[in-house]
């Protein structure tokens, strides 16, 4: 027994419906040849500008707003902020010694450096230790030069986790090596210096 189709429903609609598609097309390709192609360009960008300078209107708007308002004047900014006189010489130095890590507790700070590497996943092998001190500023000075080996991105991981883990060292040196250009592993120098004070 075979099925009756309902009007208008089924692969006749489909096949009525992608005639028409076809047509429209057909329609829009005639028009674009007798126009043609630089008519739809500038009609194309005619629409573009129309968009344009419907969304800049407000925007120029707000910024009117924005440059209507009055400026603070400098008495009253002044007001605003807490008066604080600028540290004395005495200050800065009492901060600067502050700062300073301790003399006793450089080999604990060479072993943070370690402990960091390994965190990072670098191969670490034995360091060059090098100390010295300033008379005048009573400083000491404890420089640590480290081989690693490991990925270009764990390498400055490191370098930056020792210098945020110990305020008082500074990034003297860093030199790079590696065998291939497409090797990952990279051979690293970094020397560090880590300024030190006598325990109080």
């Amino acid at each position: 027994m075979g099925q009756s189709l309902k009007p208008g429903t089924g692969a006749g609609t489909d096949a009525v419906d992608a005639a028409r598609a076809q047509a429209l097309i057909l329609r829009a390709r005639l028009a674009v040849a007798r126009v043609g192609a630089p008519a739809c360009v500038a009609a194309a960008l005619c629409v573009a500008a129309v968009a344009a300078w419907a969304w800049l209107l407000p925007q120029r708007a707000a910024h009117a707003r924005l440059i209507a308002q009055p400026l603070p004047t400098p008495a009253s900014l002044l007001a605003q902020q807490p008066a604080m006189p600028p540290p004395s010489a005495n200050q800065n130095l009492a901060d600067f010694y502050a700062t300073l890590g301790e003399k006793r507790h450089a080999e604990q700070q060479v072993r943070t450096l370690f402990d960091l590497a390994a965190k990072a996943g670098l191969a670490l092998n034995q360091g060059e230790y090098k100390s010295s001190y300033d008379k005048a500023s009573r400083v000491s000075t404890y420089q640590v030069t480290l081989p690693v080996k490991g990925g270009y991105q764990p390498l400055w991981q490191f370098a930056m986790n020792g210098l945020r883990d110990m305020p008082f060292a500074a990034l003297d040196e860093v030199s790079f090596r590696r065998e291939t250009i497409a090797d990952p592993v990279v051979e690293a120098r970094l020397r560090f210096t880590l300024y030190l004070k006598d325990a109080p």
